[in-house]
């Protein structure tokens, strides 16, 4: 068995993964171990670190005050959180010092850009060289693992900061989703941990999903694991150096930032009821979220000739597989995915009503190979 392979060689110390075909669960296993040392199993419902597939979560919050005319999605961000009034553009950095030059942008920023990752905002701590500098010195964080800090705060010191590029020029992944989380508590007048539990870990039934754990549901946190120098795992440390402190178990923690980027934590199976209402045009359980139009958006090309690998497109919140893009892989054109920096990859297929989501706790992972290498066993074990 392919997953039993990389645990025998020390790659992985184990997996939570699910597929559900046609509404119904025909793969849920958790496999090897939360504990390599002591032996401990990984349980299937295992609460696991999702980072950054907390975007789609976030995103579908947005489209929700969206369906409700809050906003449009061409409104420039700055409407709403004055902070992002006429931004500028990084124009030169000084590596020496972290002092860097600007030029005005051309335009706003939409929350369409947000959206697709095309603003122009990069990431914090896991960003490029300069960006991580900068957004060090001004005390932007990724958003997990971090302290006491909140939201709002951080956002806000954001918004003068510069973009690397013209908004809507390039494909630059950011901490865009997090911007939008703080939007959807400015509109909503709610904290984004309350806004997704009402309008939809409650509605769906995701009874396993926060940003912090209750202390019921602590002793169900995986093990998050690390890398020794031979690429092989070892347990991760109670804080690892990010381009700054993190907290390996930062979901233990009574915290009070939100990253819509990716704050939550979750099981296997609470994900994949968030994918199926999505696979079902937006209603799960007689429970509707969103209407079918708002996820046909959400799951259009909305980055124009710009592309990722393989030439695959974006949509609000996702990455989507196109006709080009297809040729690499066995998911078929209009399948949509995203992933998480823990290692963790998931995807929703319209086209052979597929939800599937394989879930490691591992950062770094020099064998990554092995979420492709899931896909395609789950693609030859169709047969119908």
């Amino acid at each position: 068995m392919l997953i039993q392979q990389y645990i025998d060689s020390g790659w992985i110390n184990g997996a939570t993964a699910l597929i559900a075909r046609n509404g119904k669960i025909v793969y849920h296993k958790g496999l090897g171990y939360d504990d390599v040392s002591s032996k401990k199993p990984l349980r299937k419902d295992a609460i696991m670190r999702i980072a950054s597939q907390t975007k789609a979560i976030t995103s579908v919050a947005v489209m929700i005050l969206y369906e409700e005319g809050k906003f449009l999605l061409d409104d420039a961000i700055s409407k709403y959180i004055p902070e992002f009034k006429n931004p500028v553009v990084l124009n030169s950095f000084n590596e020496s010092d972290t002092t860097y030059t600007t030029f005005p942008a051309k335009s706003e920023i939409t929350i369409r850009q947000l959206l697709t990752h095309t603003s122009g905002i990069h990431y914090a701590q896991i960003g490029n060289k300069a960006f991580n500098a900068i957004y060090a010195k001004a005390g932007i964080v990724a958003g997990i693992g971090v302290g006491r800090i909140k939201l709002a705060d951080i956002m806000k010191k954001l918004g003068p900061l510069p973009l690397a590029h013209q908004p809507g020029e390039k494909f630059t992944y950011g901490l865009n989703t997090d911007l939008l989380g703080y939007l959807v508590e400015v509109v909503s007048g709610m904290s984004l941990d309350q806004f997704l539990k009402k309008r939809i870990f409650d509605p769906l039934g995701m009874k396993d999903t926060y940003f912090y754990l209750p202390a019921e549901k602590q002793n169900r946190l995986a093990t998050l694991y690390t890398e020794d120098d031979s690429k092989h795992i070892k347990k991760a440390p109670e804080t690892m150096d990010i381009n700054g402190t993190f907290y390996s178990d930062y979901p233990k923690m009574n915290g009070t930032y939100f990253s819509g980027g990716g704050g939550l934590s979750s099981t296997a199976y609470d994900y994949a009821i968030f994918m199926q209402m999505l696979l079902n045009n937006g209603v799960y359980n007689g429970k509707r979220i969103l209407s079918r139009n708002t996820i046909r958006m959400m799951t259009t090309n909305q980055i124009g000739d710009l592309t990722l690998g393989h030439g695959d497109a974006f949509g609000l919140g996702f990455e989507i597989v196109t006709e080009k893009g297809s040729a690499f892989s066995p998911r078929p054109e209009g399948s949509y995915s995203w992933g998480g920096m823990f290692s963790s990859s998931y995807w929703i297929d319209p086209k052979e009503k597929m939800v599937a989501q394989f879930f490691l706790q591992l950062y770094p992972n020099s064998h990554g190979d092995i979420h492709e290498k899931f896909k395609i066993l789950a693609y030859q074990a169709l047969n119908d």
